[in-house]
């Protein structure tokens, strides 16, 4: 990636521009109780908010809405977990492009069914048996679709990046930005913004313990993969970082932590009781690494909770193991 910092910050902006009136400027919320507890000023940037109730849907509407008008009319075709589904789904209802996307048979029903009910065709598959991928391409060399990766785009990062921009102007500028990281598309806009708004903000990456492979990418030097890990936080499921996030993670984020899954389900039970907040596993991860210890909270601490699309089965679980915490 020989943009530079200015460049990529450029694109973070237009992004921003873009965006502006489509997309839900979100609450950042705080807590007494929180602060107190961690010794720290800490924002949560609460993208559970953001329209298909995370911050995927920055990134899709930016890319798909500078698609040419040949690409428009070909569609599109993805491959996610369900919140990157969701949010090409419905961006391409906004702008009358047809949407295919390929998902896990085992995503979380509230996802499959958000994206069903936004228009877009749904492939299923079994990722024991197949790369999503692979089967993506495949579509998209039968069909003429445009592909529109959940995290591996220089559109999608930019759009993504918007997040943290905005946590930073409605905050007024923060000291240290902890991010949830699955595919890196997420952290590494976000790195992008925080640096472009503060080059000394320091930025932390956070993933599950079972799900390690960006950190292991990042402290190594050389890309790492974790196939189908068994994590409760399955925005995080991706088997690496992607060839253009990953030199970005290397360049802007100043370290990586994991953390475990009783970390992230004790996150999920404090935004819930404490604060009133529905966040799902993977949008926990960053303040999981504060409430857990893995990361010190200095100064002014940015969270991104970065959605909260959690089903019923999955909250009751968590919520049963301490009902009163």
């Amino acid at each position: 990636m020989d943009k530079s910092i200015e460049e990529l910050f450029g694109m973070v902006q237009d992004a921003a521009d873009r965006l502006r009136g489509v997309a839900n400027a979100t609450p950042v919320m705080t807590s007494r109780t929180l602060n107190e507890c961690l010794g720290a000023e800490v924002f949560l940037k609460c993208e559970s908010f953001q329209r298909i109730g995370a911050f995927k849907f920055r990134g899709a509407y930016n890319a798909m809405s500078r698609l040419a008008g040949d690409e428009r009319r070909q569609g599109v075709v993805t491959f996610s977990s369900g919140n990157h589904a969701q949010a090409v789904a419905l961006v391409g209802k906004l702008l009358g492009i047809a949407t295919t996307v390929v998902m896990p048979q085992d995503a979380p029903a509230i996802k499959l069914e958000a994206t069903e009910a936004y228009g877009a065709k749904v492939i299923l598959y079994d990722p024991e048996q197949r790369s999503r991928e692979e089967i993506a391409r495949e579509l998209q060399q039968e069909h003429g679709f445009t592909m529109i990766p959940p995290f591996d785009h220089l559109d999608v990062i930019a759009g993504q990046g918007t997040a943290a921009l905005e946590l930073y102007r409605q905050t007024g500028g923060i000291d240290m930005l902890l991010v949830p990281c699955g595919g890196g598309g997420l952290l590494s806009g976000c790195a992008i913004a925080a640096k472009g708004m503060n080059p000394n903000c320091k930025v932390i990456g956070v993933e599950p313990e079972v799900a390690d492979d960006a950190t292991r990418s990042f402290y190594c030097g050389t890309l790492q993969t974790v196939k189908n890990p068994p994590t409760i936080a399955d925005g995080t499921r991706t088997p690496s970082l992607g060839k253009i996030t990953f030199p970005l993670v290397r360049r802007f984020v100043d370290s990586m932590q994991t953390v475990t899954e009783d970390a992230i389900k004790e996150a999920v039970r404090v935004l819930f009781f404490r604060l009133k907040l529905v966040v799902e596993p993977s949008g926990v991860l960053g303040l999981a690494a504060l409430l857990s210890g893995k990361v010190k909270a200095e100064g002014r601490a940015g969270v991104i909770l970065s959605g909260g699309n959690i089903d019923g089965p999955t909250m009751r679980h968590i919520l049963s193991i301490d009902m009163n915490p």
